[in-house]
């Protein structure tokens, strides 16, 4: 680990600028990447899931009482 740098305000200002400039701009990209997955089209679930729920077996209308979407984030997109 490096020691932490002492430097005078108007240094420690210049590059709290640039760093700032960098987050900025990473926010700007997530806004787009989510701007984009809300515009990503709907699949509809045609498949008359059942589930082993608090109530016994539920489909999945009954599990999420009825609500008309369901938002599923998955990290493999495989298949």
């Amino acid at each position: 680990m490096q020691p932490t740098r002492i430097v005078s305000r108007e240094d420690w200002l210049s590059e709290r600028k640039a760093l700032l400039a960098e987050e900025k701009s990473l926010t700007r990209a997530r806004d787009e990447i989510s701007r984009k997955r809300r515009a990503l089209p709907w699949v509809r679930i045609d498949k008359p899931y059942v589930f082993d729920g608090p109530q016994g077996r539920e489909t999945l209308a009954d599990l999420f009482a009825g609500r008309s979407q369901l938002i599923i984030y998955t990290k493999d997109l495989k298949g």
